[in-house]
C-alpha cells in the first residue's frame, strides 16, 4: 500500500512540510545536512538524490525538505512526493 504524502508550506519559503501516514523513524528526530549523512534513512537518501535539496528533517509523522535557494519548487515539490512514496515501497 502506498504512502499517502499532504504537503504544506512553512514559515520558511524554502522548506516543505510533507505529511505522511507511516512513520519515517521510529521515535525523537533526525536532520541530515547532506547525502553522506543520509546513508542510514532510505528516504532522506532518496530526497538527496534530487538536485537542490539543501536538508532534510524526519520526525515520526512528516519529513521536512528545505531546498537550495536557487531551486525551485515547481519541479522538486512533485519530484520529493514521489521520492518519498517510493522509499516506503
Amino acid at each position: 500500500m502506498a504512502v499517502n504524502v499532504q504537503v504544506n508550506t512553512t514559515p520558511n519559503e524554502h522548506a516543505l512540510k510533507f505529511t505522511i501516514d507511516r512513520p519515517a523513524i521510529e521515535s525523537g528526530h533526525k536532520t541530515f545536512a547532506d547525502a553522506e549523512a543520509a546513508e542510514e534513512s532510505p528516504v532522506a537518501k532518496a530526497l538527496f538524490g534530487l538536485e537542490g535539496v539543501a536538508s532534510v528533517f524526519l520526525m515520526a509523522d512528516f519529513i521536512t525538505v528545505t531546498k537550495k535557494p536557487e531551486a525551485k519548487w515547481d519541479n522538486l515539490q512533485s519530484a520529493a512526493v514521489e521520492a518519498i512514496q517510493a522509499s516506503f515501497d
